[in-house]
């Protein structure tokens, strides 16, 4: 890592990088400036290696060739890291130590504390990656976070880059402000903020003269292999490839042959699994009766099989004629015979019950979370709520075999075992029953128990995953904020988390112990209470000694049986924990009405394909499945739209204050408007409502004059694509990035997009062409890749949300000049750029209410959601 004692300055020598599989970012780069304060700008060319270069400062990357020298360094990057928790906790990364004083003039001072306040303030909650704040509010964050650092050196990654328009100056000020008592590198395509600057860095655009040249296009339509699907993470999120992650050299070399000539995309029929059981028994119920009724002659054929044992043995001790014993004989061989034979059966068939509702409820699962996508899923990230969703899912699925089988198991063994016995010793056979049923409830106790334990212990763990999950995914940037071996606040966090996991889980054990305590306190009373009838009886001379084996055994056998109830009762308890959780997700009122009645006609068993591919995700919006002609754009209208991502104003506009107040639009065909006003105004909300992620709370949106709500709602998404502006790249090759728009896309298609987008030089550098795997990508690479997306999709209006954000003036002006056919309509989000021939429309904030203020919005995550 970089490191220069106080007075020295801060240096790059010959400084060369390349991400792996890459090009080189920076080659032979000398730079230097001094640790004193002042403002040092850092510009360039989209993809020229500024973020890159900051990074070397910063310590967290090694270069290839070359020095770096700087002392500890504060790095807020483009994409802050925020970890779920209070604003407070979020501020005291990077500064454990600073009072709640300086943290709200922190605040306001970057503009933000107004948004906060209403709210509650430092302990306004914030979900994963800052869920419920804007892009621009964000950054804003950062920015207080770095006024708050004592790092003499301060590197800022476009901080400008998501800020309203009005706004601006005063955050340029913040910054010159800032640099009077630090030294202060920023990278920005900012001009007023560089032309601010004591000192400028500009970092070239390298073109590749030594690398050998791209590999050539084929002419072969672009089919998808199976490698082109991504894997998931471990956490259930799929790699971003902004994050350097590099495959194996082996799954490179896979994943970089030609793909097939032909690839079929018809869906894999199940196979004929028709059994005679199946046609017996058609549905998965009346299975399950015959697996528990299979387990309970399992497990009284093993209580058979002692008792019987019992009474061989002890009438084997009065050497009667050989012949009187057969019977027996042949019974404990049956008996041992039938218990692994019956409990294979039992198994093979409860098992082939469960799954097959597993992948029925799976299937409805997903189209049931598909309705309640983007708005309804809550702080966490998606991977982490399907995860969560898997997860129960298995734990109610369990239910049929951990829970259902065993007990009726238990029940119909028992209940043998006691008629048995009864018939020699009634007074035996009703201990027997009374034990039984003692048992029972026991079990039922430890279920209402362990059951609220579940809650706090599912909470616990899914917080300490969360967060663990998102550090490790994101330890470059959390070294950004806490510097190199300064990250004790975040290990303390991760600890104190762990210690609440710790808790819930030493209750939860405390709760099994005392049943599994009480549960063989009834078996023993059981066992020594009919052992103690039966030597009595046998004394009295009312039993024979074999008969009295028999009777005192068979509690004995029960032990396991019954042994094994509190186990059945935690897994029932789980699962009742776990239906609980699904009740509450999925019993959320959808935020578009049309989902919300398609949501409640959905069945597991028929969830269509089209449910099953994610209809209404952030997939759609890139085109997924085709999309509509350009030269069908509709005509666009919105008249007093108002809408709001909070679900408890149930469809109004009377509770508290909008997240978007009334606003009037027109886009014909054609058409260019760009969205522009305040930070937090509503400009992603809208984007969400003419996507129709959101519906209007009050207020119309028309298609060519007809209300959306009177229109299918797949119709009108598909002639919609949307770029969202916190675009994700899969860790995967270009192709397989691009042809998520449109699978039958020809190469030259694929090309002809990118070349759009204005990643024309970018392409032309990758080694392997559309067949490169996808890493390091910056900022403004990664908008960029999500634009050639939706020009790939080929429909009609464009919906853009900060598509210029992390781009140069130039490249930004080339892109949206060539955005889009001529019929093509786009609606933008931006704070920096006013293109010529696009029209502007400011929004501005919705009017207060007394509501406003009240706690029907208790923190950001209601508000300010946005389809990522």
């Amino acid at each position: 890592p970089p490191s220069a004692p106080d007075g020295e300055r801060v240096v790059a020598r010959g400084v060369t990088y390349h991400h792996p599989g890459r090009a080189d970012t920076l080659r032979d780069l000398d730079l230097s400036t001094d640790t004193d304060p002042g403002l040092t700008a850092l510009t360039g060319p989209s993809g020229a290696g500024k973020t890159t270069l900051l990074e070397l400062l910063a310590g967290l990357r090694v270069p290839t060739a070359g020095t770096v020298h700087a002392p500890r360094a504060h790095l807020a990057t483009q994409r802050p890291l925020l970890l779920p928790g209070t604003v407070r906790d979020n501020l005291t990364l990077g500064a454990p130590d600073v009072t709640e004083g300086e943290m709200t003039v922190a605040l306001g001072r970057v503009g933000l504390w107004a948004a906060l306040r209403d709210r509650h303030g430092l302990d306004t909650v914030l979900g994963d990656d800052g869920f419920g704040l804007s892009a621009g509010q964000r950054g804003r964050l950062a920015l207080a976070r770095a006024l708050l650092s004592d790092a003499p050196l301060v590197l800022l990654d476009e901080p400008t880059a998501h800020i309203a328009t009005g706004d601006l100056p005063a955050i340029r000020r913040l910054i010159v402000d800032l640099a009077r008592h630090r030294r202060v590198v920023v990278a920005t395509h900012d001009l007023g903020l560089a032309g601010l600057a004591d000192q400028q860095w500009r970092v070239p655009l390298l073109h590749r003269t030594d690398a050998a040249p791209a590999s050539p296009v084929p002419s072969c339509s672009a089919q998808m292999p199976s490698s082109a699907l991504t894997p998931l993470t471990g956490d259930g999120v799929a790699p971003d490839a902004g994050d350097a992650v590099t495959a194996p050299a082996d799954t490179r070399a896979a994943t970089s042959a030609p793909p097939p000539e032909h690839t079929s995309y018809e869906p894999l029929q199940p196979a004929d699994r028709t059994t005679w059981l199946r046609r017996w028994f058609p549905t998965p119920r009346a299975r399950l009766r015959v697996a528990a009724v299979v387990g309970g002659l399992a497990t009284a054929s093993g209580v058979a099989l002692t008792a019987t044992s019992g009474w061989l043995i002890v009438q084997a001790s009065y050497q009667p004629v050989v012949l009187t014993l057969l019977v027996a004989i042949v019974g404990v061989r049956a008996f041992g015979l039938a218990r692994p034979v019956l409990r294979y059966a039992e198994r093979v068939t409860s098992h082939d019950v469960a799954l097959e509702v597993l992948a029925q409820e799976r299937t409805g699962a997903y189209a049931r979370l598909v309705p309640l996508t983007p708005a309804r899923l809550g702080r966490r990230s998606r991977g982490d709520v399907l995860t969560a969703v898997v997860r129960d899912l298995d734990d109610v699925t369990d239910e049929k075999v951990r829970v259902v089988v065993p007990v009726w198991d238990t029940v119909l063994a028992s209940a043998v075992a006691a008629l048995v016995v009864g018939a020699f010793l009634p007074a035996a056979g009703v201990i027997v029953a009374a034990g039984a049923v003692l048992v029972l409830l026991l079990g039922r106790l430890d279920q209402a128990l362990e059951q609220s334990a579940h809650h706090r212990l599912v909470a616990a763990r899914g917080a300490v995953r969360r967060l663990t999950s998102l550090v490790t995914a994101q330890l470059p940037q959390v070294q950004a904020v806490t510097g190199l071996g300064g990250a004790e606040v975040v290990v303390d966090r991760v600890a104190r988390a762990q210690r609440v996991e710790d808790s819930a889980a030493r209750a939860l054990s405390r709760s099994r112990g005392i049943t599994v305590g009480l549960t063989w306190l009834v078996i023993a009373a059981a066992v020594g209470s009919v052992a103690w009838l039966a030597g009595g009886a046998f004394l009295a001379g009312s039993l024979t000694g074999p008969t009295a084996a028999l009777v005192a055994l068979t509690p004995m056998a029960l032990a396991d049986a019954w042994g094994a109830v509190p186990d059945i009762f935690g897994a029932r308890a789980r699962a009742h924990a776990a239906r609980e959780r699904l009740k509450a997700l999925f019993d959320q009122e959808p935020a578009v009405a049309q989902e919300r009645h398609a949501a409640r006609s959905v069945a597991p068993e028929s969830a269509t394909p089209r449910a099953r591919s994610g209809r209404g995700t952030q997939h759609d919006a890139l085109g997924r499945g085709g999309g509509a002609s350009v030269g069908s754009a509709p005509v666009l209208t919105t008249h007093g739209v108002k809408a709001t991502w909070n679900p408890s104003a149930g469809g109004t506009a009377d509770l508290g204050t909008p997240d978007l107040g009334a606003t009037d639009l027109r886009v014909g065909p054609g058409d260019r408007v760009v969205l522009t006003g305040p930070n937090g105004v509503g400009k992603s909300t809208l984007l969400a409502v003419l996507a129709r992620h959101l519906d209007p709370s009050a207020g119309s949106y028309r298609h060519d004059g007809v209300e959306v709500r009177e229109l299918p709602l797949q119709q009108v998404r598909d002639q919609i694509a949307l770029a969202d502006d916190e675009p994700h790249a899969f860790t995967n090759t270009v192709r397989a990035n691009l042809v998520l728009a449109r699978p039958e896309a020809t190469d030259e298609e694929l090309v002809d997009a990118l070349r759009t987008a204005e990643l024309g030089h970018w392409f032309d550098q990758l080694p392997d062409g559309l067949d490169t795997r996808l890493t390091g990508l910056s900022g403004g690479e990664r908008t960029r890749l999500s634009l050639a997306r939706g020009i790939l999709s080929g429909r009609p209006v464009l919906l853009l949300d900060e598509p210029t954000a992390h781009l140069d003036e130039v490249t930004a002006t080339r892109v949206l000049e060539r955005l889009g056919a001529a019929q093509q309509s786009a609606v933008m989000v931006s704070h920096d750029v006013r293109p010529r021939g696009w029209q502007e429309v400011v929004l501005t904030p919705p009017r207060r209410t007394p509501a406003a203020s009240g706690s029907s919005r208790p923190d950001l995550t209601q508000t300010s959601a946005r389809s990522r």
